[in-house]
């Protein structure tokens, strides 16, 4: 079963109307799903917009232990977690996150990490399961 998305980065032309049609909801919704956004008429390219009711069971992803965390690592995990750490003032990325871990990935949970008070070893980047249970980073799995 394919797994709707919950989540629309919008695109130069955008207008809510039209991604909520796109996605099948109402405007009225998805300005209930999104607080922040203020003024219906006004949204901005690469902005992050929720398509589909949070999640209330199973809200939040497991921590995927730290050898998880590599190069070789291709997931959406990753990307949600890269979004996050957006959201938390915490980005390091030159563009937005993506599905592969990368150094941008790395420096940007390590500031997540010093933010949260971890120094040394503790903000290397590699995420661990105090500060990722912090984090909240949105369940990608149904």
């Amino acid at each position: 079963m394919e797994k709707t998305a919950e989540f629309y980065v919008v695109k130069r032309g955008d207008t809510l109307g039209a991604i909520a049609a796109r996605h099948r909801v109402t405007l009225d919704q998805i300005l209930a799903w999104n607080p922040e956004i203020e003024d219906p008429d006004v949204i901005f390219p690469d902005q992050r917009i929720r398509v589909a009711p949070p999640r209330t069971h199973g809200e939040y992803e497991p921590f995927p232990g730290a050898d998880f965390f590599q190069s070789s690592v291709t997931s959406p995990i990753i990307e949600a977690m890269g979004y996050r750490l957006i959201e938390e003032g915490c980005s390091e990325y030159a563009a937005g996150p993506d599905s592969q871990w990368s150094e941008a990935d790395r420096k940007s949970y390590a500031h997540w990490q010093r933010k949260l008070g971890f120094e040394g070893s503790d903000a290397d980047g590699t995420p661990g399961r105090k500060s990722w249970d912090k984090l909240h980073v949105p369940a990608v799995y149904a």
